[in-house]
């Protein structure tokens, strides 16, 4: 893959990695709450639904580093599909600038990863 699609896929897999962050670790502090806009009721009653989520984010930042790591083209394809399908569900069921800040980073990475020419 091209140098500036291994960028394009880090920087997903970063964002995911904070995603993770606050999910699992300020969701339920004045920061999290802040962002999220909740009220501390509302955060401490979905703080455990919120880590679980973070979780999976994590999950999905851990298997982009290991296709760039091992460099397997489709395992980050894989994984790219993955957030993207999950940016296009939390647009549509929670808040719709998900689709920015989740969904269009990885269709970027996505079509970059496409367009490199694999090497063999």
């Amino acid at each position: 893959m091209s140098f500036l699609a291994n960028v394009f896929v880090a920087l997903v897999a970063a964002l995911h990695f904070g995603f993770l962050a606050l999910e699992m670790f300020f969701w339920d502090h004045p920061f999290g709450r802040k962002l999220f806009e909740m009220t501390e009721e509302q955060s401490g009653l979905t703080a455990a639904l919120a880590a679980n989520q973070g979780l999976y984010n994590g999950f999905l930042a851990v298997g982009l580093i290991w296709g760039l790591i091992a460099r397997k083209r489709d395992f980050v394809i894989f994984f790219l599909l993955c957030v993207i399908v999950a940016g296009v569900f939390g647009a549509m069921t929670a808040k719709f600038t998900i689709i920015y800040t989740q969904a269009l980073p990885a269709v970027i990475a996505l079509g970059l990863t496409l367009l490199a020419r694999p090497r063999f």
